[in-house]
């Protein structure tokens, strides 16, 4: 299984970004893909995430109403649209995969991750 996360980069507050994950080499209908972030010195935390059959959504609290999970079943791709971004969102991004169709915000029970891609908002 290969993630690839793409679509980070500089924004100012209140901007907009979209990151997006390629996830390639099964078939990943019966998976959850989720987003997770990383600030420096601090944990790794949840941010959204999504069944990929049928698109039930869950999102962290601090996301909640600016950020949106949205999947791509033909193009094998999910999506973190990110608006209204804010200084505290800055980290670097990663998607995960889970084997497994029960939603978990616990990022070791996420099977595959990516490689991660840095969101940096300014104020």
């Amino acid at each position: 299984v290969q993630l690839q996360a793409s679509g980070g980069g500089l924004v100012q507050a209140g901007g907009t970004l979209r990151l997006s994950c390629a996830a390639s080499g099964r078939t990943f209908s019966t998976y959850i893909m989720g987003w997770f972030r990383q600030a420096p010195g601090k944990e790794r935390e949840f941010v959204a995430a999504t069944t990929w059959s049928v698109g039930s959504t869950l999102y962290a609290d601090s996301v909640k109403g600016r950020f949106t999970i949205s999947r791509d079943n033909a193009k094998n791709t999910v999506a973190l649209q990110m608006n209204s971004l804010k200084p505290e969102d800055t980290a670097v991004y990663y998607c995960a995969a889970r084997r497994n169709q029960q939603f978990t915000t616990v990022a070791a029970r996420y099977n595959y991750w990516g490689q991660g891609t840095q969101v940096t908002v300014s104020s």
